[in-house]
């Protein structure tokens, strides 16, 4: 008897729990995990004041990138150019705490339980949210949900072209005319119906599309380089590790390092970011995610449309010509 069919099945039998584990140490470990970790804040007031506030926060060693601002104007501005996440000004009344929900509902909070617990009991801490999430999505939930729907568009757009062996410059129109649909149809969803974005409709639009158009090139770039086994290695890096390290449900400065900043590398992470900048911040800190997006889309249409690849199984094997006859 033949020892193939065993060994496949033991194979699956040690496969199923690796990847089953590889899973929950992905998505759970993270989470399990979030603290700041050079979190960016402002702290504006009198000098002598404002140096006293620092020093709280530096107490916290590495926890927070204090970054010092002459006024309230000055921080308020920072907020807005998604430098800072927040910023404390110093009055006579008492501190006062800036927030931008937008950027992440969760920092906005550990950072009113921050400088509240810094502060004297009886020494009232007024808050403002400069930058507010919509009324449709107060608490972030369906942005921080919209990115593993994006990735399994991309994963599919890219695992199909794949299997329906298409190649060139016709797989690569497939990808892109998928990805626009699909951010067509993902902007209608969260912006018109949900409100959960607001921004420029069509900008919004755009970002949806590049997202997948980068996740799906990518895995057909992959799967074109090394045969079906690159639609695996595409849906690790973009659903197995993209998703949970993408930072969109919190904030890549709360995961553990390097975390936070592999996600920001990958298409899930960078479209989420790109997303909350056009959305909320009129594009603001949008350069380096639009660029990750762009190289990871133009190394997958590159790799469509020039590399050399055994056919899949989908694929009719085109016959060997006879050469013909002279004389």
């Amino acid at each position: 008897m033949s020892t193939a069919p065993n060994r496949r099945a033991v194979a699956v039998i040690l496969l199923i729990p690796l990847m089953v584990t590889l899973a929950l140490w992905a998505f759970a470990w993270p989470a399990a995990r979030i603290a700041p970790r050079d979190l960016p804040v402002g702290v504006a007031g009198p000098a002598s004041a404002a140096q006293q506030l620092q020093q709280r926060f530096d107490q916290r060693d590495g926890a927070f990138d204090v970054h010092r601002f002459d006024d309230e104007a000055d921080a308020r501005a920072a907020i807005e150019d998604r430098t800072v996440y927040g910023a404390v000004v110093v009055t006579p009344q008492g501190p006062h705490l800036l927030t931008a929900s937008a950027a992440s509902p969760v920092v906005s909070q550990l950072l009113r339980e921050a400088v509240t617990a810094s502060v004297l009991e009886d020494t009232p801490v007024r808050v403002t949210d400069v930058v507010a999430a919509p009324p449709g999505d107060p608490r972030g939930s369906a942005l921080g949900a919209s990115v593993l729907p994006l990735a399994l568009a991309g994963m599919a757009a890219g695992a199909v072209v794949t299997l329906m062996g298409l190649r060139g410059a016709r797989a690569a129109a497939t990808l892109i005319g998928a990805a626009a649909l699909v951010g067509l149809a993902a902007t209608a969803v969260a912006h018109s119906w949900l409100g959960a974005l607001t921004g420029d409709w069509w900008t919004v639009a755009g970002v949806l599309a590049l997202t997948v158009l980068a996740i799906g090139s990518a895995v057909a770039g992959l799967a074109a380089l090394f045969g079906p086994r690159g639609i695996g290695l595409g849906a690790l890096l973009m659903v197995l590790l993209g998703n949970p390290f993408s930072g969109v449900t919190s904030a890549p400065e709360l995961l553990p390092e390097p975390v936070g900043a592999i996600g920001q590398w990958l298409p899930p992470g960078a479209g989420g970011s790109l997303l909350r900048s056009v959305a909320f911040f009129d594009g603001s800190a949008a350069g380096a995610a639009v660029l990750t997006l762009s190289l990871w889309t133009l190394f997958g249409l590159a790799a469509v449309l020039f590399a050399r690849r055994a056919p899949t199984p989908a694929e009719p094997v085109e016959p060997a010509r006879e050469p013909a006859l002279t004389g």
